[in-house]
């Protein structure tokens, strides 16, 4: 098979879709890379470390898409990329199409065969190719929080840790899952008081059993997340229904009544945001404020830091890259319920429930629509 990767255009987007070592894999197992030039420049890698792997190095990204069979990226293909899928075309990056409707309707259009990192599964439910890029922005929220709340950015003027005689910031994180867990790990780290709500009681044992009396673990409540985020000084959301439009927990009302200063770090906002103030931001302008609350909304968290970000993405993603080259996408789908979960559209179909209800789209059943295609 024949792949292609683009230089990411997104802004201040750094990552890779392939590292030359992973561009080595491919090759080896008699495959063709197109690489555009320049790709990997921003996490240290040059034309020539992807020539040394096997790839061809093209121009422009419209040579990368003319050539390749399947393109490989991080995020989402901005309107000029979607513009040059073509039918049969497979894309295999994250695309969070929930909240994205100019996304999902050019992705219908160009009859590509879209798959989405975030919603591929595994054999216990989990998400192993959005799991390192959760990790990474968790732990970076409570840098980006721990920096909000600076008073040269507007913030309250505090400390996360604190200090001898002086109370630690209190850190709010909503949802447990891997984003909580690793902004939790990162908050309790730094001495701040951490409180995790969730309403799956495994998650919190689970959080119990890692952290103990570090981290105050509670069942969420529309009481609860009130009392605790009204007392927060700094909030991280959190939460994550795979595919589908993130949940509004902390209301406008919520946020009115925050303590002045105080900060917001929404990682949800890839998939719409969990703060109902929310709205994505850029790590060019990553913060604004409402209500006197810093809200840091960027929703290419991981890219402030790419190369430890593409290494751990290129470890989860080169296994299925790999299945889907050599096998195609129709056998490399039908052959793992849990890969086929990742295809979003194909050939003009939505396949993703949660995204056709988004937008009342018809779904179609997605091994039907592999089947049929």
């Amino acid at each position: 098979m024949i792949i292609g990767v683009p230089k990411e255009i997104k802004n201040h987007e750094y990552r890779v879709g392939m590292v030359p070592a992973s561009v080595r894999e491919l090759v080896n197992h008699g495959h063709q890379v197109f690489v555009e030039t320049d790709a990997g420049m921003g996490i240290g890698f040059t034309n020539e470390d992807y020539v040394a792997a096997g790839a061809e190095i093209l121009p422009t990204a419209a040579d990368v898409f003319a050539k390749a069979e399947m393109i490989v990226k991080v995020k989402e293909p901005q309107a000029v990329e979607r513009a040059m899928l073509r039918e049969d075309q497979i894309l295999f990056t994250y695309l969070h199409l929930a909240p994205d409707l100019p996304q999902t309707e050019d992705l219908v259009k160009s009859g590509a065969v879209c798959i989405a990192y975030e919603t591929v599964t595994d054999s216990r439910g989990g998400l192993p190719l959005l799991a390192p890029m959760s990790e990474v922005a968790g732990r970076m929220s409570i840098q980006a929080g721990a920096q909000a709340l600076e008073k040269s950015n507007h913030g309250r003027g505090m400390l996360l840790g604190g200090v001898p005689g002086v109370e630690p910031a209190k850190v709010v994180v909503i949802g447990g899952g891997m984003v909580g867990r690793s902004a939790a790990q990162m908050a309790v780290g730094l001495g701040a008081d951490v409180v995790v709500l969730d309403r799956n009681i495994d998650v919190l044992r689970a959080l119990d059993a890692q952290f103990g009396n570090k981290v105050k673990a509670i069942y969420s409540t529309a009481d609860a997340l009130e009392k605790h985020v009204l007392e927060a000084d700094l909030v991280i959301g959190g939460v994550l229904i795979p595919g589908a439009a993130a949940p509004k927990l902390v209301t406008a009302e919520h946020i009115k009544a925050m303590k002045p200063g105080s900060a917001i770090v929404d990682v949800a906002i890839d998939q719409g945001g969990c703060i109902a103030t929310s709205k994505a931001t850029t790590h060019a302008d990553p913060t604004y404020i409402v209500d006197d609350v810093v809200h840091y909304c960027v929703a290419n968290m991981p890219g402030a830091v790419p190369r430890t970000s593409t290494f751990a993405l290129n470890n989860a993603t080169l296994p299925f890259i790999i299945n889907l080259a050599n096998k195609g996408y129709k056998k490399a789908l039908l052959d793992d319920a849990n890969f086929l979960k990742g295809l979003n559209v194909i050939k003009g179909k939505v396949t993703y429930k949660e995204v056709a209800e988004a937008f009342n789209m018809e779904y179609v059943d997605p091994r039907t629509a592999v089947e049929n295609a």
